[in-house]
């Protein structure tokens, strides 16, 4: 059973999907500084140096000036501007998945496919090798270009 689960956790695909696991993570935590740090101020300062993440609603009927203070004093609260937040951050992780997904299709239909190898028998339609002069099929000799 070790030596399966071995085998198991060894293949390229589990390796793989845990080093895309980390990247990902980290590249989350770039997108988040970017919206939280760079974007938000930008657009705050823009319609009047607001900041998202203290735009909440509490639901104990209770004013507060900041989403801190409530949190602090215990209220329940609808954090529509954290959302927000959220929001663009995963329009942003979005967009860059589509540019990345978008430049390794490129770069697919840039590769040549590999030259054919084999042909089909034309009387029997097997596959086989493309410098075979006789089916191994059906026997019939064949003409070389096929």
């Amino acid at each position: 059973m070790y030596k399966e689960f071995k085998e198991f956790a060894i293949k390229g695909n589990v390796v793989d999907l845990a080093i895309g696991v980390i990247i990902g993570g980290a590249f989350g935590k770039i997108v988040s500084s970017l919206v939280n740090d760079i974007i938000m101020p930008i657009i705050g300062g823009l319609i009047g140096k607001v900041d998202f993440t203290n735009f909440f609603i509490s639901l104990d009927g209770n004013k507060y000036a900041t989403l801190q203070q409530a949190k602090d004093a215990g209220a329940a609260t609808l954090n529509y501007g954290v959302f927000l937040n959220t929001i663009i951050e995963f329009l942003i992780i979005s967009f860059s998945l589509f540019l990345v997904v978008r430049q390794i299709n490129k770069l697919k239909r840039l590769e040549k496919p590999a030259p054919a190898t084999t042909k089909k028998c034309e009387y029997c339609f097997s596959e086989i090798p493309k410098e075979a002069i006789r089916c191994p099929y059906c026997t019939s000799k064949l003409e070389k270009d096929i």
